[in-house]
């Protein structure tokens, strides 16, 4: 784990409820720059940046997990009370905590407040949203709320320079007081949760005024439409259907740009590298490989971008309120929802975000079905085909038909997923819901600053943990169907050259020359190592569309699941001059034909066919990993991996072979 703590380096720990601004606090103080890893021994995502003081000393700042009280009910919520008490492996206790409080929910954010000013380290209260409060009616006497806590009050709103400058100012004041830590452990459930909230109500009274207001706040007034049952879902659904619009007409410009420059930078290294060996593996093995996937990046940033737009907004937790209603029919709640909408840009971190679900049997459901959320890396798939097979049309003179499927298939992992834990839920995994308590946070402004370093920082996650991936298979990938070498059958097709020279000339012996050099591709890869895999697979995947090249790739994506568009690069050699890298792998896969009967071998039916196993199978062996290491069971590892593959196989099948009988072959 990276070290963000130089020895002697003073510790300010930041800590509030979800949805207080907390995260938007510690970006402001750090300047946006942060590095991200997990605590020691458990899977909860550490942030930690460094702050200058006016006297040049740098400190550091601790983002720690959202959490409701020190007494912990979840994994965030005890990783909290351990490192205020000093008990965290790996992190030092801090020399200042900074609680984040939202001034229009002081109530009940106060609850959390209150223990960690009973540790008796120094603290500081950020009243945030301050701006929000007052249009809302809402006036707190600073004065004597510090007078009744003994703690300083600064009001914030977000990253407004002037409030975080004198946030600044009262952080390096208070670093030099003393701790005066107490033995006794805020947790100790000893203290009844009335008896607290009954000494929240005595602080709080005559320090936070009311005013009633004659109309609706403007946030008010967006719940009842965000929010509504009917209204809510409808916006949420056109919100989706929109993203879905842009990732195919916002990334397009983007997408050409980055194809045409794989294609001028793979030019490039033929007119270095001699023939041969070494050029092919740089040119159709790492460029091909690699540059196929780096293609499809700007559509990858723009799901990022959305996502972290609806959060930086508070759109985000009306989502989650609204779909509440839809968790409930499959058995899990609201919590269950944020891990599956993380899964959508990595399955990784969804499942990590089921730590907060308290119930075991419904967080081992959430943690079951999380892979069946459509992650980044299926994207580039879903693109690739789409933008291959499904005409560009309209449907309606509104809705792009190509963005249409993009969607259904979105639609399909979301149903999949909630159809699953419906069926769990109702089985094996039988339990109590669990009750949903949430905070809808008001609305807010976006601050772009932090939607592009958020943006920049899932992208990057996203470069570093499957570029290096990419890179190694697309080596191994290359050797696998280039070698073994058959002189025999060189000569041989060397031959067929020779013999159709001697005969014919011009244009013919120029379209001769093709169908021998195709012929011999065709050969090489079927008689190479990963020929012969794909071959001794193919009869498993033959009654979903699938021939033994795609099978190759169905191997290669348990490491990455983007290495499916590397495979088919590779195996067919695509040639990008004056086309671009995606445009002539698209049209490798429009032309290719079976050498038996001479049918196109990718038909639109195939492609929807095997959109669907990928958007229902179990690959990524990131994902194996974590979720091994949350169940704590290998059992529940190899279950997931059968029903999800099991699930896949037979979708496809009904997809690919209903198809057929209905004549769409």
């Amino acid at each position: 784990m990276k070290q963000t703590t130089a020895p002697g380096m003073k510790e300010i720990a930041l800590v509030g409820n979800p949805n207080t601004g907390k995260t938007t606090i510690f970006n402001a103080l750090t300047g946006l720059r942060h590095s991200t890893a997990n605590y020691p021994g458990v899977t909860v995502e550490k942030r930690a940046g460094q702050m200058k003081l006016t006297t040049g000393e740098t400190v550091s700042v601790l983002d720690l997990p959202g959490a409701y009280s020190l007494v912990p009910r979840s994994l965030d919520e005890e990783i909290v009370h351990k490192v205020l008490i000093g008990a965290q492996q790996g992190t030092p206790p801090p020399d200042l905590v900074v609680v984040v409080l939202d001034s229009n929910n002081l109530e009940r954010n106060f609850y959390l407040a209150l223990q960690v000013i009973e540790i008796g380290l120094p603290v500081v209260l950020v009243l945030n949203m301050w701006d929000m409060a007052r249009e809302n009616g809402v006036e707190v006497d600073l004065e004597k709320l510090e007078s009744l806590t003994g703690a300083p009050c600064v009001p914030t709103v977000g990253m407004r320079q002037d409030n975080i400058h004198n946030l600044r100012e009262v952080i390096e004041q208070n670093l030099t007081q003393p701790s005066l830590r107490t033995k006794r452990d805020p947790s100790d459930p000893s203290l009844d949760p009335g008896i607290r909230y009954k000494q929240i109500d005595e602080i709080l009274e005559g320090v936070v005024r009311r005013v009633p207001r004659k109309e609706l706040s403007v946030s008010e007034k967006l719940d009842r439409v965000l929010t509504h049952r009917v209204w809510g879902m409808l916006f949420f659904a056109g919100t989706m259907g929109l993203i879905f619009q842009s990732i195919f007409s916002w990334a397009r410009i983007p997408m050409e740009w980055i194809s045409h420059g794989m294609e001028h930078f793979a030019n490039a290294a033929k007119a270095v590298l001699p023939a041969g060996p070494l050029q092919s593996l740089v040119v159709d093995g790492i460029i091909g490989g690699v540059g196929n996937v780096i293609v499809f990046l700007p559509q990858i940033f723009l799901l990022f971008f959305f996502i972290a737009l609806f959060e930086d907004t508070g759109y985000m937790a009306r989502a989650v309120f609204v779909l509440d209603r839809v968790m409930k029919s499959v058995g899990l709640n609201g919590k269950a929802f944020l891990p599956l909408l993380s899964s959508f840009a990595c399955t990784v971190p969804g499942v990590l975000a089921t730590r907060t679900i308290e119930d075991r049997n419904e967080r081992l459901a959430t943690i079951l079905v999380t892979p069946l959320m459509s992650c980044s890396a299926r994207l580039p798939i879903y693109t690739l085909l789409i933008a291959a097979f499904i005409p560009q049309i309209h449907v309606f003179h509104v809705l792009h038909l190509q963005a249409l499927v993009l969607f259904g298939l979105y639609f399909l992992s979301i149903g999949a997923g909630l159809g699953v834990a419906a069926l769990f839920r109702k089985t094996f995994l039988k339990g109590n819901r669990m009750p949903f308590v949430f905070e809808l946070p008001p609305y807010r402004f976006p601050h772009f600053g932090t939607v592009a370093a958020t943006v920049w920082d899932r992208g990057k996650e996203f470069l570093c943990r499957a570029g290096g991936i990419i890179l190694l298979f697309s080596i191994i990938l290359w050797f696998m169907m280039s070698y073994p070498k058959d002189p025999s059958a060189a000569a041989r097709f060397q031959a067929e050259r020779r013999t159709a020279a001697t005969m014919l000339s011009g244009q013919a012996l120029s379209e001769k020359i093709t169908v021998i050099d195709h012929e011999e591709k065709g050969e090489k890869i079927r008689s190479s190592f990963a020929g012969r895999l794909g071959k001794a697979i193919e009869p498993a995947i033959r009654p979903l569309g699938f021939n033994w090249e795609i099978g190759i790739g169905i191997i290669t994506s348990f490491a990455a699941r983007e290495l499916l568009i590397s495979t088919l690069a590779i195996v067919h050699h695509v040639k990008t001059e004056g086309e671009g890298m995606t445009a002539g792998l698209i049209g490798a896969l429009q032309r290719e034909r079976s050498p038996e009967t001479g049918k196109l071998l990718y038909t639109p039916l195939v492609a929807v066919s095997l959109m669907v196993f990928y958007v229902l199978a179990c690959q990524c062996f990131s994902t194996f990993a974590v979720v091994k290491r949350e169940t704590g069971s290998w059992g529940w590892l190899l279950f997931m991996i059968v029903y999800m593959t099991g699930l896949a196989w037979m979708s496809s099948f009904v997809v690919y072979q209903g198809g057929r009988l209905l004549g769409f072959e």
